[in-house]
């Protein structure tokens, strides 16, 4: 199912005058497994040699806690930040702002991605998708007898 998200035109133009201010403010999508809101997942998507190559930025994720699913040209990312630490019983936590939960990103792209040669890579925080575009049916002309 696809998330739906109001397009805030305003956000981008908040974000860019409080740049260097104290701490920028981010745009939230899901929310944690402690309510608190989790930081949407920032993806680009380019086209090269006849495949799609989605980059997304998943940091604090660890390799095995990413699920990639593609159906057709829907293309749905889900990871798991998981809180590694407890507080112990003598600390107590004076301010945090890492959040643990799960974050979503799905989004469709033009044409049918070839999930059988469809690549993906896991690297200091950063997923990268290699998406072959599915070969398009040729027209058959059928003669009539």
């Amino acid at each position: 199912m696809a998330n739906v998200t109001r397009f805030d035109p305003f956000n981008d133009l908040v974000d860019d005058l409080f740049k260097g201010f104290l701490v920028r403010p981010l745009a939230f999508e899901g929310r944690g497994d402690s309510g608190t809101q989790l930081p949407r997942a920032k993806v680009d998507v380019a086209e090269k040699n006849g495949a799609y190559v989605v980059t997304a930025e998943l940091p604090g994720v660890k390799k095995e806690d990413i699920h990639v699913t593609i159906d057709a040209a829907q293309v749905t990312l889900e990871a798991e930040v998981k809180q590694e630490k407890e507080a112990s019983k003598d600390q107590r936590v004076l301010h945090s702002e890492r959040v643990y939960g799960t974050v979503m990103r799905s989004f469709t792209l033009p044409q049918e991605v070839d999930d059988g040669k469809a690549q993906a890579k896991f690297e200091n925080g950063v997923l990268e998708l290699t998406l072959p575009k599915k070969a398009a049916a040729q027209r058959k002309q059928i003669s009539i007898q």
